[in-house]
């Protein structure tokens, strides 16, 4: 039987699909932009006929049915990053949270620590020897397409054909679900004087040459109109966007001077608009490969001039990052911040830069600093105060590494909102920090 044979013969529906997962089983849901759709649909359905499923997701976006109340004792999420969708969920106890780095998250599946027993994933059509391509969310989807004993696919028209380490044969796929529908989009955040003004700052310490990893948001967007003026820059990241577009097409973005990969923009997956899936599409500069390689910290360091921008929620003065709660409650995950701030730090010529605004406001309108003299009690530290480089308000840059208690403190005061620096000041003063 030929390889379309064999291809065609797994031809069917979402529906039929996933009567394969039975009571008490493990499924791995691919995620980011990448959610294959019908598949989540036919699953929520089925599931309610059956019982304790635990679903593995890390990122997903658009809408999460398999989070609903209703699926309580059917579907239980256990999420290794916490997206917005879910966070209710988790926060409630209805669902569980696996802190993880990103770097090691395939590996909890190829170790066998949570042996999957169907893999649901999202593919492009094959090429002439029977490959499909991962498309826009490769990083965190290879591992469990490897080692899971049951894979489903969605293939889907509509995906693009990426390259790299990002393929799947067809003999791989024990059921293929034939789609025809648009990708999930996420729009590039909007820049504000704010995030301007901290991109700017951040923009300052790029070198011709450099190497960046960045995420998405107003502050990464930001940094990016900064660039303009800067030569021969490389990316090498978890994850990109459409603003990347842009500074490839300007000549900005060449990869040439990059000591890994060169010539090429090497991310796990992307998080962007149709405009970005077009440009991904079948393009050479463009490789995606598993996240146990993109953010294995040893490769990330290979990279000279390695830059690495990540965000914050707070920052104690002893320079302690929290990124992933609010005091005890739950927000996000550590994701790749720690693998690129360790990598960035042991590259040769690296910076790991940690970017925030310096205040926040709540839910009841109070306006407070997000450089806190202590964490609140419950803050996960993300980075500790031994991986800090660089913090970067709108205020300007906080240079930490190698610094004291006290130079820390000083530095860190001076990039804070002027109306908390002098309360700052007087608890620094409590802590013998000044």
């Amino acid at each position: 039987m030929t390889w379309l044979a064999k291809y065609q013969s797994r031809f069917t529906t979402a529906e039929q699909a996933v009567q394969v997962i039975q009571s008490g089983q493990r499924v791995f849901l691919t995620g980011n932009c990448s959610v294959p759709q019908k598949l989540l649909a036919a699953l929520v359905d089925h599931a309610r006929g059956i019982q304790d499923v635990e679903l593995i997701q890390v990122l997903t976006i658009g809408p999460a049915p398999q989070a609903d109340p209703e699926m309580e004792g059917h579907i239980r999420i256990n999420t290794l990053f916490i997206s917005a969708n879910i966070r209710r969920a988790v926060n409630e106890g209805r669902a569980d949270f696996t802190p993880c780095f990103l770097s090691e998250v395939p590996l909890l599946f190829r170790k066998g620590l949570l042996p999957l027993d169907v893999a649901l994933i999202h593919v492009s059509p094959p090429d002439e020897h029977g490959f499909c391509s991962l498309g826009i969310e490769a990083g965190l989807t290879k591992t469990p397409a490897d080692v899971a004993r049951v894979v489903i696919a969605e293939v889907n028209e509509c995906m693009p054909r990426t390259l790299g380490d990002s393929f799947i044969h067809i003999s791989k796929i024990d059921y293929a679900i034939p789609v025809n529908y648009p990708l999930a989009e996420l729009p590039m955040g909007q820049t504000s004087d704010l995030s301007m003004k901290i991109g700017r700052h951040v923009a300052s310490l790029i070198e011709d040459g450099s190497t960046l990893q960045m995420g998405i948001g107003a502050i990464p967007d930001a940094v990016l109109n900064f660039l303009g003026d800067k030569r021969d820059l490389g990316i090498h990241t978890e994850l990109f966007s459409d603003g990347v577009i842009d500074l490839v097409e300007r000549g900005v973005i060449t990869n040439e001077k990059k000591s890994l990969h060169p010539g090429k923009i090497v991310a796990g997956f992307m998080l962007g608009t149709q405009r970005l899936y077009d440009f991904v599409d079948d393009n050479p500069i463009v490789e995606l490969h598993p996240t146990e390689y993109v953010n294995d910290p040893f490769v990330i360091a290979r990279n000279d001039k390695m830059v690495s921008i990540n965000s914050a929620i707070e920052v104690d003065l002893t320079g302690q990052v929290c990124a992933d709660s609010i005091g005890p409650r739950l927000y996000s995950g550590v994701g790749g911040q720690v693998d690129f701030v360790y990598g960035a730090a042991r590259s040769k010529g690296g910076k790991p830069i940690i970017a925030l605004p310096s205040t926040a406001r709540l839910r009841d309108g109070q306006v407070v600093s997000r450089i806190v003299a202590m964490l609140k009690p419950g803050a996960g530290v993300v980075t500790t105060r031994n991986h800090v480089h660089y913090v970067v308000t709108e205020f300007g840059v906080a240079a930490l590494y190698g610094k004291t208690i006290r130079q820390r403190a000083r530095a860190l005061i001076d990039v804070a909102h002027p109306d908390f620096r002098s309360e700052l000041e007087r608890q620094a003063k409590e802590l013998n920090y000044l």
